[in-house]
């Protein structure tokens, strides 16, 4: 284990080789990280995380409590990662991307910096987020308490700036463009686009 300066990293935490380590980091107990896993400088790993092997973990970015990585998986830098959040195999998390508790993200998703998945959002395989993606959880502005998510389907992709309204279901291979406001459920294999978002075509998938 290679650690930089002023490192906290609990008594406990168990790693496989060539763990990487930068400074300023804090790592609680009862961590346990793969082979080839990198936690670069100021970021912080809550207690029961596990990180599969070949994770990156960028510049101050945050892991929260008993949240699950797959391997090759790379959380960019100032990202954060709710509680109890479950993501697969070689995702990719660009700067600035928040992922709230619990939700559940598939192998080989990519967010663009600055998206945000709501809590509970679950997400399958092969999933395109560009820029400035969210996914929204309240339906009625003023009553937070009553919240409702969506599902975005395996191969989904989304352009910049788009936004997902609360409960909406993207089927698989659908294409939404940039600058929409996705209000209702999209069929499979179908492209979206506009504010609100209508049907445009259908996909080559």
């Amino acid at each position: 284990m290679r650690a930089g300066k002023y490192s906290d990293i609990a008594e406990d935490f168990k790693c496989g080789e060539n763990f990487n380590c930068g400074s300023f980091v804090k790592i609680e107990p009862n961590v346990v990280v793969g082979k080839n896993v990198t936690i670069d400088n100021f970021a912080v790993v809550r207690s029961g995380v596990r990180l599969a092997d070949n994770v990156i973990v960028e510049d101050h970015a945050i892991v929260n409590q008993d949240s699950s990585i797959g391997a090759g998986t790379k959380i960019g830098t100032y990202s954060k990662v709710g509680k109890n959040v479950t993501i697969g195999a070689n995702c990719k998390f660009t700067a600035y991307c928040e992922i709230r508790d619990k939700c559940q993200l598939g192998n080989n998703v990519s967010m663009g910096s600055r998206c945000t998945l709501s809590a509970t959002t679950r997400i399958e395989d092969n999933v395109i987020m560009k820029y400035s993606f969210v996914v929204t959880d309240t339906p009625v502005i003023g009553r937070e308490s009553e919240k409702k998510v969506g599902i975005l389907k395996r191969g989904a992709k989304f352009g910049t700036n788009v936004t997902i309204m609360p409960g909406v279901v993207i089927g698989e291979n659908a294409e939404i463009g940039a600058c929409s406001q996705v209000r209702s459920d999209v069929p499979d294999n179908e492209v979206w686009y506009g504010n609100p978002a209508k049907f445009f075509k259908k996909s080559k998938s």
